[in-house]
């Protein structure tokens, strides 16, 4: 199974892509899609789903995952990250993957095993669960790629595959 994981936002949106076969999790690629500031948002949102729209061609994944937003004192920032995951939420659908949506709380338990760990821990994790060298960079795309590993255990622990 490919999981796509996303970490929506207007100016970075990270994702990235992991296999899954029994017990065993392989890096397929990870990065982020940016946008230039000063452009206006629609414009920003349309190249963020057609790069995100690319991503999906290019690696044909099983399952998308989204992060879920939760509450921020920013309400720009709060309402910017849900105009982005809306956009990824849609080029899921369009594609006609099942997309599936988790908290931070939810990452963090499922990768870390402690829903309060600090960015630092999840991305250690991260690296760990994925046999890589060093941690993912930029911050975006790890939390991208912890998003489908915390997939891949709910799934697993729901029953839908082993």
């Amino acid at each position: 199974m490919i999981i796509l994981g996303v970490d929506p936002g207007t100016a970075i949106m990270g994702y990235g892509l992991i296999a899954v076969e029994g017990n065993r999790f392989s890096t397929l690629g990870y990065a982020c899609l940016y946008t230039k500031a000063g452009v206006p948002l629609a414009l920003r949102l349309r190249e963020l789903y057609r790069n995100l729209q690319s991503v999906i061609e290019e690696y044909r994944p099983d399952h998308m995952v989204v992060e879920e937003l939760f509450f921020n004192k920013n309400t720009t920032t709060a309402l910017a990250v849900g105009q982005a995951r809306g956009i990824a939420l849609l080029a899921g659908a369009e594609a006609g993957i099942p997309v599936f949506e988790y908290t931070p709380l939810q990452v963090k338990q499922a990768v870390v095993g402690y829903g309060r760990a600090d960015k630092n821990q999840v991305q250690q994790m991260v690296k760990t669960i994925l046999g890589l060298a060093q941690i993912p960079k930029p911050d975006d795309a790890a939390d991208a790629l912890a998003l489908a590993i915390c997939h891949a255990h709910s799934y697993r622990a729901r029953g839908y595959y082993s």
